[in-house]
């Protein structure tokens, strides 16, 4: 990837709805070349999305863990990339397991009861606190601190409200495009864009929408990728979960319930380089008890994907 795709890459890590004059002040370059740049980069399935935190409304984030036998594999991962209350779906371990996020109100509406019998093991872990996300990335970084610090939205928090059907119909066109203007947001969401514009601006106060920049890792240079559930002391368990969030190779590090009460994707430059990260970075924090590590086959779907994205997309 060439020097200023990946620093217009990093810009929309900070602020995905930055204008493009904005952007291209910060990147010293014309406003049409940042527009022409991004257009390129969607042309290698490089793009801003909007994701719906529904953490930030009181629903229960878990991560589940599904080993199966090899044949019932490829089609259960494809069944739940399917579903909208699911994400980051993984197909790993030679096609024997699957690792996927998903979203729900109660913990009764997890979707146990709902799957296939030639399942080998199941295990579900709640998702109690958040080091790092894809939207933290420092594999991407590039810029320098005052370029960050200019293209930073410094968003004021506001409390999140109930959603309404109007910040749905926002939210699915922004999970398409998450940099749709606020005059396409506000006809296909058949409102004033007045409207529009303020209801996003609250979403966004509110942490209820993420902009995220959806990209696969290895057009970064990172595609090797792995699963990792961590046994660590629970008193060093904060401050192994801050410290893996500095890491360029962590894509997103949580806390949860289970024995494994660490999880972690990581993506690297190449096996030797996991090796490297396993063995040193991790082996040398003090309370890592224990490592598991799943090699991810394929991503069959991220935050926000279509099914044809989902189902054309291989890591």
């Amino acid at each position: 990837m060439e020097s200023l795709d990946r620093r217009l890459a990093h810009a929309l890590q900070i602020d995905g709805r930055a204008p493009f004059a904005k952007i291209a002040d910060v990147l010293g370059v014309s406003e049409h070349t940042a527009a022409r740049r991004y257009l390129r980069l969607k042309e290698h399935g490089i793009r801003v999305r909007g994701a719906l935190n529904r953490f930030r409304l009181g629903h229960h984030a878990w991560t589940l863990r599904l080993r199966c036998t090899p044949d019932a594999g490829p089609a259960l991962a494809q069944a739940l990339a399917k579903r909208d209350d699911t994400f980051w779906v993984h197909l790993m371990s030679g096609g024997t397991e699957i690792s996927c996020l998903q979203q729900v109100q109660t913990p009764d509406e997890l979707l146990l009861d709902r799957l296939p019998r030639r399942l080998v093991d199941v295990s579900a872990h709640n998702i109690l606190r958040g080091f790092a996300s894809p939207g933290t990335w420092r594999g991407i970084a590039c810029l320098e601190p005052d370029e960050v610090a200019a293209l930073d939205p410094e968003v004021e928090p506001e409390p999140p409200t109930e959603l309404t059907p109007l910040d749905e119909a926002l939210l699915k066109t922004l999970e398409a495009d998450g940099r749709a203007n606020f005059a396409e947001l506000a006809t296909k969401a058949k409102t004033s864009e007045s409207t529009a514009r303020r209801r996003v601006e609250h979403l966004r106060r509110s942490g209820v929408l993420e902009l995220q920049l959806d990209a696969d890792p290895s057009r970064f240079g990172f595609p090797t990728q792995a699963r990792l559930w961590m046994r660590v002391e629970p008193r060093n368990l904060a401050g192994i979960g801050a410290t893996m969030a500095t890491h360029p190779e962590v894509y997103f590090a949580a806390a949860t319930t289970g024995p494994a009460n660490l999880v972690a994707s990581v993506t690297c430059r190449s096996g030797g380089e996991l090796y490297e990260y396993l063995t040193e970075s991790l082996g040398s924090l003090d309370g890592v008890r224990e490592i598991e590590t799943a090699p991810v086959l394929r991503t069959l779907k991220r935050v926000a994907m279509g099914e044809d994205d989902a189902f054309s997309y291989r890591t």
